[in-house]
């Protein structure tokens, strides 16, 4: 490695890459049409690295003016490197728009003391990151739901709903790490440059080196056999109809992004996927597993807490829209546009809150349910971000927004059908 070669590297505040000097070539292998507006800064260091150390220097930049250290750094062909970093704020107008960065090698020799150590707190939290486990609660609150039917009806059990609860996390997290093992096998991941991290993109665990496609394929796959674990259980127990309800929503989970079906291509019917898995297929299962009956009703209770997940995903796919269009996948953010999207989102919303309301007033939920309106200013917040920043950083207080407003709402629903 020439120690005499000075990369001096620019990137927006997302960390996209604006310019990147002839140093910069010959330091990481690159050429600057390869990453200018196509990759991000992250590409130079591993996960681990990224995760733990970047985010506290790039703050001490901007809270001292610069920051300087040594770190390790990777080459095109993944090779490891020990550098000098100094990295400082860059500024338009009196405004912040991005950080430079000015990379010096070290002498091979040096690689494992400037190697950052990386905490067992980052170990833990790569696991979350390749399994995506904070959307978890997308799952959790409908099992809730279920559980909270069944006990109205007069009939729980707490080791099948452990059962129950356990199988149906086990089959998101296979559908997040199918979802993300074949975002990039097609290519979707590779070409996505406009993400807003952690809310759309996907996980970038394998971009980030955190993870390689083998192991995101043993994850997914040993996921899906804990859940078909739990069915055969629930079924050995005598509620075998919960077999053919689970067998369905893992079948939407895996179909969501594996070809031939690719749901999430196909204008409308990925969404339409994860309405009815992470509302009504969910909780239907659930009080089949507990009470071992198949009803309508668990199904139709569960209908809110889908939409509103539906929304969850659709607000996720805006940011991802234009880069996932180059690679077929026809999402409904790509098939009516951001503002088509936002439209959408109104309606998914104002779906939910009304056949929660008609569902009370048939007498299929007990009036005490309609707590869960006390989540709708979340709602409002979200759709103040929709119409104010569609297409810039600041949609993530929507992304929030709509994530704790199916949170909220789904714990308040599933109070209030508890206690009525």
């Amino acid at each position: 490695m020439n120690t005499a070669v000075k990369s001096v590297i620019t990137c927006d505040l997302e960390g996209r890459i604006e310019t990147f000097n002839e140093g910069a070539e010959q330091l990481f292998g690159w050429r600057a049409p390869e990453v200018i507006g196509k990759k991000r800064v992250s590409l130079f260091s591993p996960g681990p690295v990224v995760l733990e150390h970047v985010p506290r220097w790039l703050k001490s930049s901007v809270d001292e003016g610069k920051f300087e250290t040594d770190t390790v750094f990777l080459t095109k062909d993944g090779r490891e490197f020990p550098a000098h970093i100094r990295l400082s704020p860059t500024f338009k107008g009196g405004k912040q728009i991005g950080y430079c960065g000015v990379t010096e090698a070290l002498p091979d020799s040096e690689l494992e003391r400037a190697r950052p150590s990386i905490s067992f707190a980052t170990r833990v939290f790569i696991g979350l990151v390749v399994t995506r486990a904070p959307f978890l609660t997308a799952t959790l609150v409908p099992v809730l739901l279920g559980a909270a039917l069944a006990a109205q009806a007069g009939t729980f059990h707490g080791g099948l709903f452990a059962l129950a609860l356990v199988g149906a996390l086990a089959l998101h997290v296979a559908a997040n790490t199918w979802n993300d093992l074949f975002d990039w096998k097609s290519g979707t991941d590779q070409a996505n440059n406009d993400y807003f991290l952690p809310y759309s993109g996907g996980s970038r665990s394998i971009e980030l080196g955190l993870i390689s496609e083998r192991g995101l394929s043993i994850i997914a796959w040993s996921a899906a056999l804990v859940a078909v674990a739990c069915g055969a259980a629930l079924a050995a127990l005598g509620t075998p109809w919960v077999l053919a309800v689970g067998a369905a929503g893992g079948l939407l989970g895996f179909c969501y992004t594996a070809p031939p079906l690719r749901l999430a291509a196909r204008r409308g019917l990925g969404e339409l996927a994860v309405a009815l898995a992470f509302g009504p297929l969910l909780v239907l299962g659930v009080v089949t597993a507990i009470t071992g009956v198949v009803d309508v009703l668990p199904a139709l209770a569960g209908l809110p807490l889908g939409l509103l997940t539906a929304n969850i995903l659709l607000i996720n796919e805006i940011p991802d829209a234009k880069s996932d269009a180059t690679t077929g996948k026809n999402h409904l953010a790509v098939t009516f546009g951001a503002r088509g999207a936002r439209a959408l989102y109104v309606v998914l919303l104002l779906a939910a809150v009304g056949s929660h309301v008609a569902l009370v007033l048939a007498g299929l939920l007990p009036v005490l349910s309609l707590l869960a309106l006390v989540a709708l200013p979340l709602g409002v917040q979200a759709v103040r971000a929709l119409a104010k920043n569609l297409e810039d950083r600041a949609l993530v207080a929507g992304n929030k927004a709509t994530i704790n407003l199916q949170l909220v709402y789904g714990l308040l629903l599933t109070i209030g059908t508890w206690l009525g």
